[in-house]
């Protein structure tokens, strides 16, 4: 008799999601690299949050255990969030060189001006876009089952449960 080794369509879904957030990392780290996103240390987060990506996604590949695919989970969490914090770093950027510019600018003119400034408020998106990603990958991951009765344990219940029917019929 052969094995099946065929993969389950969830499970050629979860290996191309996990190639695009690969992509999407190493595009990501790359692009910020080459604009110089290194400056201040906040600029350095993103790389951190990339990096710790990165070595989630080997650990995915390497070794899914229940433990990795709920840190993995979590930090995908913390990598969504981190895009909000990305895009309020951006607009506050935005807004002080505005001010200093346009000193005269005020309230929502200085708002939308800001959003349309030098540096792009919604860069910070793919942040959300590969946490997102992640967070797919997780959605009813087969590792994160808990199997309530282990096999052992259900023979167990079924020869308890024959041994009574026989015994109270």
């Amino acid at each position: 008799m052969t094995k099946d080794t065929s993969l389950s369509t969830a499970q050629i879904l979860r290996r191309i999601i996990l190639g695009i957030i690969s992509i999407g990392t190493v595009g990501a780290v790359v692009e910020l690299f080459f604009i110089g996103h290194y400056k201040e240390f906040t600029q350095w987060l993103p790389f951190v949050l990339l990096g710790l990506t990165a070595i989630g996604v080997i650990l995915m590949t390497r070794n899914p255990s229940p433990r990795t695919v709920q840190l993995f989970r979590w930090l995908m969490v913390i990598v969504a969030i981190s895009s909000l914090a990305g895009i309020f770093f951006h607009l506050k950027g935005n807004v002080e060189f505005k001010m200093e510019t346009k000193p005269d600018l005020k309230g929502l003119t200085l708002l939308w001006k800001s959003m349309l400034g030098g540096i792009p408020i919604l860069a910070p998106g793919i942040m959300a876009q590969i946490g997102m990603l992640g967070l797919g990958y997780t959605f009813k991951h087969p590792n994160l089952e808990v199997e309530v009765l282990s096999e052992e344990s259900k023979a167990g219940l079924l020869e308890n449960i024959d041994y009574f029917e026989k015994r109270y019929r």
